[in-house]
Parts: structure tokens; C-alpha cells; sequence
């Protein structure tokens, strides 16, 4: 009989091989051993060692090259059975009979059979009790039976396995991704379940329709996949890493070969893509799955024979946020000035037809708004959106911030969605994996639009809406200094649309003291005056959307409301004055306490001929200041013909940080408020007085606070709430100092502690003829100096003039313990300035133009000097004059 020869593709059961043409892979046989019989594996339950006798077998033959001899044929069927032998010589069924994991048949010999048949089969039945005897295999005894269960059962499975790896055979490949997996998870229970390979995607194999019977085709490459795995994969014993359940209930589980992960390779052949659905599953296992399919790309291979690698420039570009436009999309602007619309890659913000996301628009954005306005960021473009019917075409990119992914950020807060993309779109966030990991946690954690809520709504009441509105809430405000506030719109270049949360107000802001020209409007025929879109262009670059601080002063007639403005601690007004793109209104500044800083900040604009001094000539100013003299306002009205000799005995309490000054008289004053602290202490100690505030406390409402430091109580006045966090910032009115305390810790003042019993001890002072600096940076110095010279010291002050109008008063300070301390030349103003952490004002009230103080402003410009020339403080890149 002729020997035939063939690779063993799979084996059925303990008897029986599915053998394939080694020049014709696609060709294949059922090819069984003779006169021999195996336990049988069935899908209702296996006999008992079936699949023992199975494994026997396939453990030694699958994927080998087989010599196989055909000894007879069953008719009916066409079944082949026969002798095989492997190249290493052994021969079968003579080595499974010898194991004990085959039976000879007992109809073995019965019919005509050649006498060398006959002595196979005496040979056989030699090998088999031999293994009887020797209680191997099918005769070891009744443990045999293996329970097999073909679905997962519940959550149960996945709750005990999921990341564990475990030993598996593939007994089926129906395509390139999905396969028929047993588990060998107990020596007493398999588990053989449909599994999908984790993290990608084949195309599909021919199938038929059970529904009319119709054949679809298979997808171009998806017969190669499935072969690919096959010869690879089909009855190899694997390792199946557990890690998942498709929503149809599937198994999702890496297998890994004994040279590595099988969806890496197909990847590799370009036969697969990446499953963006798996990405979870897999977590940081994703990478090297997709660093596979880029290699494929690279190369062009079968599923990517098309691929056209993305055209951008995807270097990072430094760029400032001057925008937040919505929920997943800024503007920004490039070095040169250039500004363009970003939307971030992969990410999408609540929309608006979703009832569960459309109430998260507004935080998503003022999410954005906190972490980015106004900041320098990173932008790496990473493609570019087309224009469609609803959007306009727009590059999308990732962007960080201080080193972190404002994308992945959004997703962690439950501010956004990711983007499922198509599974040829390649413009996307080259950190998708991690954002899919960060959408699951998040709904897993319930944030943001997975928290099944609404956020608090923040309404806001405009109080610029009418002039009655703005009178109630004006006092109020003009109570408070530096209002926290956000700008929510810039109208025109001095004037602003601001809202105030803790107050829940949004009103209209004019920049006090300055007129800006006037902006073009919205029509055409709205034509603005010179300058005035640059004015605005301005403001909305340096303020737009940005936090601020503003100081309330007045109202106008039709309930804006006229005040400073600050953004970054700095007066927008002076900036846009100094940018020559807004005028001094002198009157006006002088009412509102600024005109010092703006006019010198007009100077330099005139003499840069910025904005509207483009032209200007310096002799019409000359002219128009000698026609302005007589005009000057009320406040400034006063001359004093005598230095007032009145000195008083202080002491320093506070600085503010705006330099301001807060005194202690002492003396009369001191004595009263010691004897109140002591009654005021006994007061607090008493359990009975630890009532709290029974109402929400109001702005300017005295209480009594403990300070942090020293855990004593004070006397305080509120200076404002943040009525979210129930915390008040208040102002102790003995010493002038100031903090944040929780409504919870404030106590009711008693009458008998109240200003009608003893006026706030702390006054409001100022440095007679010391200007200190407008820089932040330095202007902290210039208060640590004087805190320096002044803590802890009886001083004596000079009482130079008292604005009673404004409540503050101007003083000369002296040390007494010092040399010639009541000389002018030893005054603690001198020092300050001698120092370089203050200098003399280039424009006088009219006061401090009285030839009374001639001398003593004399000896402060040579102090300056002295300063200047010596690059002291302020000074210290030379002539650099400051506000």
C-alpha cells in the first residue's frame, strides 16, 4: 500500500486527524487510525478521558509533517482510516494504544484481513493490556469526566478572571479575530467559549445568511486572516489573557502564541486593524498594538496598500489662549499675532440636543476658562476637520498646559466625551487609548455629565439694567475693594460687561477717569471713531473672559457702573492710556483717586506719539494746562500757609496691599480699646456667647471674628461673601488687617462693643509726598521695607493733612528713639524713599504745592536722588520713572 504524505492541520478526538495538502493548504481530508477506537468529545458533554485522548495526540502531531498509509475505507462515509507516522519515527495508532488512550475494537481481525493486518492488530491488543494492567489513560480509573461548559454563565465569570492569563486550546477559527477558545481553567471544568481576539478588527469571512440562506462574500483579506491564524493558532495550546465581554456577551481576551501576541502579528501583516471598541479592555497593552498598525501603514501592507501619511506639521507651536469658544474649542494666538480656532483632538464638549450633557456646556467652558485664559500653552495640531453644513473647516490638535493634556483633562472631570472615530480617520489625539481609559473611569466614578445630575445653574442679575437696580446694589460694592469678577464681554475699550459671583450680579463696568474712542458697532454704517477698534481689540486681548478685580465708585445716569478695573493686579486703564488708546479725563480721574498714575501714563504715551498722540505737539499742552489752572477740583482746593504742628503718638497695625497704611493712635484711644478687648475677651470665654450669626451676613455688617494667628476675638467689619463657600472676607477695624473667615466661625457683636461704644481704632493713612511703586514686584518689596523700619515701634506721626472727604489722612512718621528724630531730615518717609522703595510725586494736590511744605519735599527729591543715582530699589535699571 502506498504511503502518502500531509501536515496535520487538527485533530477531532483521540482516533482521528484533519490532515491538509502540504502543496495545498486549502485541501483537506478526515483521515482516522485503524481498527482502533477513541472516547468521543461532543458539544451535549464528553465520554469520560475523551478529551485526555484528544490531547494525547494533538499534542504530538499538530502542525508536524505526517506519513500516512490508508488500510481500508468505510463505504457509507468515504472515511479513511489507517497507520501515520511522524519523522521522529513514532507510529500511531501503536503509540496511543501503548499510552492507554485508545481502545482496540472488537471487531477488529473479524473480517478478511491480510496476515499482516492481523499481526498489527495482535500487536495492538498486546499494547492494550499492557495498559490495563498498567492502569494507564483510559484505565487509570473513573476520574475522566471533564464538565464543559459553553457560555460564560454571568458576571460571576468575569468578576474572578478578568486580568488573568490561563491556559487555553483554540479548537475553531472562524475568522481572523474571533475564535473558539477552551479554557482550562479547573482539571475538572473547561469552559469552551466564542472569543474575540482583544484590540482589533479582520475583515470577514464568507458566511451564510440563516434567514433566506444567501452567501455573503467575504472582505478583501479577511479568508488570508483567518488563514494566517490558523496556521498559527487552530488546536495550539495558547495563553488567553482574560480581559473583557463584548456587549454580545463574548469573551475578549489577548492570545498569546508562544512567540508573542497574535493580534500584534496580524497587525504587523497588515491583515487587522486596531478596535478602538477593545481600547479599555487593554489599557496600556493598546501601545504596542498600535505602534504594529503604524509599522504596517509605513509599509503600505494589504489593508493599507492606500495609506497617504497625514500632510501636517504636527511640531508644537507656543501659543496664548485668548478664547474659550465653547466646551472643546479655544482660539489662539501665535507670536507673530496671528490668532486661529482650535478644536481638541478626539475630545467632544456636552451638546446641546443631549438632555444628560447640555447642562454641563456652560461648566465645561468655564472649565476651560479657569485653566487656560490668558495662558501659554502648547498646541501639536493633529489634523484638520473639513467644512461641513453645520461647522466650518478646522484644525483639531491636542494642546497642554503646563505639561498637562487639556484634552484628557476635560474627559477625567466629565467635562467631555471622546470621539468615536472611523476606523480610517487619523486625525486624532495621538493619546486616544488614554482618553477612552478616562471616559470609562469617569462614568464608572460618575462625574461630570455621567453623574445622572445637573449641575447648580449660576444666574445672574443684571443690576446695569436700570438706574434703580444699580443705586441698590452700588453701595454695596463701593464698600468693597479689588471685587473679585470675571469679564464676561468687552463693549468698547473702557467699557465692560463684569459678573460678580459672590455677589450673583453681572453689570456694566466704565473705567473710571479715561475716555476711550468710540468703537465700530455692529452695522456698517455704525462707523467708530479713530482708534476705537483698537481700543477695543485691546481690551478684549488683555481682559476678555479674564479674572479681575474691580473698585466700584459711582454710578452713571443710565446704571453702568464707573469704577477701576484690574486684571493680573494691574489697572487696565493705565494700560490702555499708556498704549495711547484712551484719554484722561482729569476732573474725573481726580474724583476717582487715579489721576496721578493715568497722567503719567498719558505722558508717556504723548511722548511715544502712541495712538491718538500720534501727532502731538508738546507746546499745546503747556497751553492748555495754563488755561486749566484756575479749573482745578474741589478736593485738590486747599492751600495751607503754616506746616501743622500736629503730632500725634501711632502706631503702624497694617499695610494694605496697595501700600495704604493702618495707625493706631495711642494714648486715649489705645486705653479705651485695651479695656474693651479685655471685657470683650471675658465676653467670648463665657459659653452662653457662642451663639453663631442667625442670618447670612451682608457686606459692611459688623461681627466679631477670631484671628487665625493668635486665636483671640476682634471687633470686624464684613468687607465681602463668597456666598457658595459661605466664607466672608473681614476686616478687623482696630488694626486694619484682613482674612477669610467661614460664616460657621463669626459671632453677633454685642451693642456694648460697638462703634457707639468706641470708634474703629485702625486710620486710614497715607506717606505725606512718597508715591510708592506701581509694579507689583516691586511695590511688595516697598511693603516689606516699611513693615522693616516700623514693626513693633512707638512712632510719632505728623498729622501733615486730613481729607475728610476721602477718610485719609497724610503724615509724616518719625522714630523717636532715633538721632534727631523730629528733623526732617530723619523722617521714615525719607528713608523710604532714600532707600528706593518710594519716590516723590511729579504731580501735587494743591495742599501739597503750599509753600509750608517747600522745604520738606525739597529734602525728599534729594533722598531720591540719592536713590537714583545709586540704583536703589526701583531704581535699579537707572532712570526708569515710575507711575
Amino acid at each position: 500500500m502506498a504511503a502518502h504524505f500531509a501536515n496535520v492541520k487538527s485533530v477531532l478526538s483521540g482516533d482521528t486527524f484533519v490532515l491538509s495538502s502540504p502543496n495545498n493548504p486549502s485541501q483537506e481530508k478526515t483521515f482516522s487510525l485503524a481498527y482502533v477506537s477513541a472516547p468521543r468529545l461532543s458539544k451535549d458533554g464528553d465520554e469520560p478521558y475523551a478529551f485526555q485522548s484528544r490531547e494525547f495526540l494533538r499534542n504530538l502531531t499538530v502542525g508536524k509533517p505526517i506519513k500516512f498509509t490508508v488500510l481500508y475505507t468505510i463505504p457509507n462515509s468515504g472515511r479513511e482510516y489507517g497507520t501515520a507516522q511522524l519523522q521522529d519515527g513514532t507510529t500511531f495508532p501503536e503509540a496511543s494504544v501503548k499510552a492507554g488512550w485508545l481502545k482496540v475494537r472488537e471487531d477488529a481481525g473479524r473480517k478478511e484481513e491480510s496476515e499482516a493486518a492481523l499481526a498489527m492488530i495482535d500487536t495492538l491488543r498486546i499494547y492494550e493490556s499492557e495498559a490495563k494492567d498498567e492502569g494507564k489513560g483510559l484505565f487509570s480509573g473513573s476520574g475522566g469526566v471533564i464538565e464543559v461548559q459553553n457560555d460564560l454563565g454571568g458576571p460571576d465569570f468575569l468578576n474572578k478572571w478578568k486580568g488573568k492569563t490561563v491556559e487555553g486550546v483554540i479548537e475553531r477559527v472562524i475568522s481572523g479575530d474571533r475564535l473558539l477558545a477552551r479554557l482550562l481553567l479547573t482539571e475538572k471544568k473547561h469552559w469552551q467559549v466564542m472569543t474575540l481576539i482583544a484590540g482589533i478588527r479582520t475583515p470577514s469571512t464568507a458566511r451564510t445568511n440563516p434567514s433566506n440562506g444567501q452567501v455573503q462574500p467575504a472582505e478583501e483579506f479577511g479568508d488570508e486572516a483567518r488563514a494566517f491564524v490558523e496556521s498559527r493558532l487552530l488546536q495550539r495550546q495558547v495563553k488567553v489573557k482574560i480581559v473583557g465581554v463584548s456587549p454580545q456577551g463574548q469573551l475578549v481576551a489577548a492570545i498569546l502564541h508562544p512567540r508573542g501576541n497574535i493580534a500584534e502579528f496580524l497587525l504587523q501583516e497588515g491583515l487587522a486593524r486596531c478596535n478602538d471598541f477593545h481600547s479599555t479592555f487593554l489599557g496600556p497593552d493598546m501601545a504596542p498594538l498600535r505602534a504594529a498598525e503604524e509599522q504596517a501603514k509605513s509599509a503600505r501592507k494589504r489593508l493599507h496598500r492606500a495609506f497617504v501619511p497625514k500632510a501636517t506639521d504636527n511640531k508644537e507651536a507656543e501659543a496664548t489662549v485668548t478664547k474659550i469658544v465653547g466646551g472643546d474649542t479655544i482660539i489662539v494666538r501665535n507670536k507673530t499675532g496671528a490668532e486661529k480656532r482650535i478644536s481638541l483632538s478626539s475630545v467632544r464638549g456636552p451638546r446641546a440636543g443631549e438632555a444628560s450633557e447640555a447642562p454641563w456646556r456652560e461648566e465645561a467652558k468655564e472649565f476651560l476658562r479657569k485653566k487656560l485664559i490668558g495662558k501659554h500653552v502648547k498646541v501639536s495640531v493633529d489634523g484638520t476637520k473639513p467644512a461641513t453644513d453645520d461647522f466650518e473647516a478646522r484644525e483639531v490638535a491636542t494642546v497642554t498646559q503646563g505639561g498637562k493634556n487639556i484634552g484628557l483633562q476635560l474627559v477625567e472631570g466629565g467635562y467631555a466625551t471622546v470621539i468615536r472615530h472611523r476606523k480610517d480617520d487619523t486625525d486624532r489625539a495621538p493619546n486616544y487609548d488614554e482618553l477612552l481609559a478616562a471616559q470609562e473611569k469617569a462614568q464608572e466614578e460618575k462625574k461630570g455629565i455621567w453623574s445622572g445630575k445637573s449641575p447648580k445653574v449660576k444666574n445672574y442679575v443684571d443690576v446695569s439694567e436700570s438706574v434703580q437696580k444699580a443705586k441698590i446694589q452700588v453701595s454695596t460694592l463701593s464698600r468693597q475693594k479689588k471685587v473679585p469678577g470675571i469679564v464676561d464681554f468687552c463693549k468698547s475699550g473702557s467699557r465692560f460687561t463684569i459678573l460678580i459671583p459672590r455677589e450673583g450680579v453681572k453689570l456694566t463696568l466704565v473705567l473710571a477717569g479715561v475716555r476711550a474712542p468710540r468703537a465700530p458697532g455692529r452695522n456698517a454704517q455704525e462707523k467708530g471713531e479713530p482708534f476705537g477698534q483698537e481700543a477695543l481689540d485691546l481690551a478684549n486681548k488683555r481682559c476678555n473672559q479674564r479674572d479681575c478685580e474691580i473698585d466700584v465708585h459711582d454710578i452713571d445716569k443710565v446704571g453702568g457702573f464707573i469704577g477701576d478695573l484690574y486684571v493680573n493686579r494691574e489697572s487696565f486703564a493705565k494700560i490702555l492710556v499708556e498704549e495711547g488708546l484712551a484719554s484722561v479725563h482729569e476732573y474725573s480721574a481726580q474724583k476717582a483717586g487715579n489721576a496721578t498714575e493715568l497722567l503719567a501714563a498719558q505722558q508717556r504715551a504723548k511722548e511715544a506719539r502712541k495712538g491718538l498722540w500720534k501727532d502731538w505737539d508738546p507746546s499745546q499742552d503747556a497751553q492748555e494746562e495754563e488755561e486749566a489752572a484756575p479749573a482745578e477740583s474741589a478736593d485738590a482746593d486747599v492751600t495751607i500757609d503754616k506746616k501743622p504742628e500736629d503730632y500725634r503718638d501711632i502706631v503702624i497695625t497694617n499695610v494694605d496691599s496697595n501700600g495704604r497704611i493702618k495707625v493706631q493712635e495711642i494714648g486715649k484711644g489705645t486705653a479705651a480699646l485695651e479695656t474693651l478687648m479685655n471685657k470683650f475677651r471675658s465676653f467670648h470665654l463665657n459659653p452662653s456667647n457662642n451663639a453663631g450669626l442667625k442670618d447670612s451676613p451682608k457686606a459692611g455688617d459688623f461681627v466679631a471674628a477670631k484671628f487665625t494667628e493668635d486665636g483671640e476675638w476682634y471687633r470686624a467689619r464684613i468687607r465681602s461673601n463668597d456666598r457658595t463657600a459661605k466664607v466672608a472676607e473681614v476686616v478687623y477695624i482696630d488694626y486694619g488687617n484682613t482674612e477669610k473667615q467661614p460664616w460657621s466661625k463669626l459671632r453677633p457683636l454685642s451693642p456694648e462693643f460697638n462703634t457707639q461704644a468706641l470708634k474703629a481704632q485702625a486710620i486710614d493713612a497715607q506717606l505725606s509726598f512718597v508715591q510708592l511703586p506701581a509694579s507689583p514686584d516691586y511695590l511688595n518689596d516697598a511693603i516689606n521695607y516699611i513693615y522693616e523700619i516700623t514693626e513693633g515701634k512707638q512712632l510719632v506721626g505728623s498729622f501733615d493733612f486730613i481729607d475728610s472727604k476721602e477718610g485719609v489722612s497724610y503724615i509724616t512718621i518719625y522714630d523717636p528713639k532715633a538721632e534727631g528724630s523730629h528733623k526732617v531730615t530723619e523722617s521714615l518717609n525719607r528713608r523710604i524713599i532714600e532707600a528706593g522703595w518710594g519716590l516723590v510725586p511729579r504731580k501735587f494736590k494743591r495742599w501739597e504745592s503750599s509753600k509750608a511744605f517747600e522745604s520738606l519735599v525739597k529734602n525728599l527729591k534729594e533722598a531720591e536722588k540719592v536713590a537714583s543715582d545709586a540704583h536703589r530699589g526701583m531704581w535699579e535699571y537707572g532712570e526708569l520713572y515710575e507711575d
